[in-house]
């Protein structure tokens, strides 16, 4: 993989060269959160390229929580076609959730041309953690706290500016066309080693303390346990809000719904939650998981059970957004230690 090494100031002036091409976001720091926000005449200056991955993830780029799919009994001229999305600072458990969202939405039975434009059309600079967080856990789930694939080039960063990794033919044409911002990585690979080595040695000694069994033996735990109590146990904290579908990055269920426009009719797409009681609802009122242990159960299925199988990858990345959002106080990495 060829590597080169770019600098902070040349950095921006790579962002500015791709905002006239795409609509360029960075995470920015907002108190101890981190958000994405579209770089403006201000550049990256108040970008946070490293630490950890913001609150929203990658997935809502690609599969907004609303999109119009259709109009109907309307003469409205249709929209212009949207610039596509350039993503600076994605980590990599976002980009785990890839392996998901291109099943789900890429697969040769059901292909979504929305989700597909998105991803051919969009642009990915990811980079490295440089610190976790303390719901992290990606490393019990095999994932690196630095990207190893799905991007289009990576920063790590070392002193006063970044490694570069490519890693497609979009992102080698991008440094192509912009090699006078480029220099040599040689003085920079084994400080960039280094800090991997490092951050990843802490991170799996703080996911220790949680206690969850090792990735190879979670499905067949998970199936062990499918008919236990630790469901009932779990859920009775559980308020059923949905935050833990939203915020996940690979949770992908959704729902159509029809609206009075301006003029005429749109149909919308939006986010669904398998924690909600109307997820599995059908005609006559009936429901095959009305209680609220069977829909929390399922969202672990899915995760622990049904990915391993389809894809042999998880269903969930590790990234421990859903154990911040969760006003019940559920924790996924306790759920999976007592598997």
């Amino acid at each position: 993989m060829n590597t080169y090494f770019i600098n902070r100031p040349n950095l921006d002036r790579l962002a500015r060269s791709l905002s006239k091409t795409y609509k360029v976001y960075v995470p920015v720091k907002s108190g101890e959160d981190r958000y994405y926000k579209k770089i403006g005449d201000e550049g990256l200056d108040d970008a946070v390229i490293g630490e950890i991955r913001p609150v929203q993830s990658i997935k809502s780029f690609f599969f907004p929580a609303r999109t119009k799919v259709s109009d109907y009994f309307s003469e409205q001229i249709p929209e212009k076609k949207p610039r596509p999305v350039a993503i600076i600072g994605a980590k990599s458990c976002d980009l785990a959730s890839l392996k998901v969202m291109d099943y789900v939405y890429m697969q040769d039975s059901f292909k979504d041309p929305f989700y597909i434009a998105r991803r051919k059309e969009g642009l990915i600079i990811s980079s490295d953690c440089t610190t976790y967080g303390e719901s992290c856990f990606c490393v019990a789930l095999g994932i690196m706290p630095y990207p190893t694939e799905d991007f289009d080039i990576n920063l790590s960063e070392v002193g006063t500016g970044y490694v570069v990794e490519i890693g497609s033919d979009k992102g080698e044409k991008i440094i192509r066309d912009c090699s006078k911002l480029f220099q040599s990585a040689d003085l920079y690979t084994e400080k960039k080693d280094e800090a991997r080595k490092k951050l990843k040695k802490e991170l799996e000694e703080h996911v220790k303390k949680s206690n969850i069994p090792s990735k190879d033996s979670i499905q067949a735990r998970f199936r062990k346990k499918f008919d236990s109590e630790l469901w009932d146990e779990t859920v009775k904290t559980c308020v059923e809000c949905g935050a833990c579908n939203m915020i996940c990055p690979a949770c992908h269920c959704f729902i159509l719904k029809d609206q009075k426009a301006d003029k005429g009719f749109q149909r919308l797409r939006l986010w669904d939650s398998c924690l909600l009681m109307s997820f599995a609802r059908v005609a006559g009122n009936a429901n095959p998981r009305k209680l609220l242990a069977q829909r929390l159960r399922n969202r672990f299925d899915k995760k622990f059970n049904f990915f391993p199988d389809v894809i042999g990858k998880f269903g969930c990345t590790g990234c421990g957004r859903c154990t911040e959002a969760c006003p019940g106080k559920i924790d996924i990495r306790e759920v999976l230690s007592k598997l």
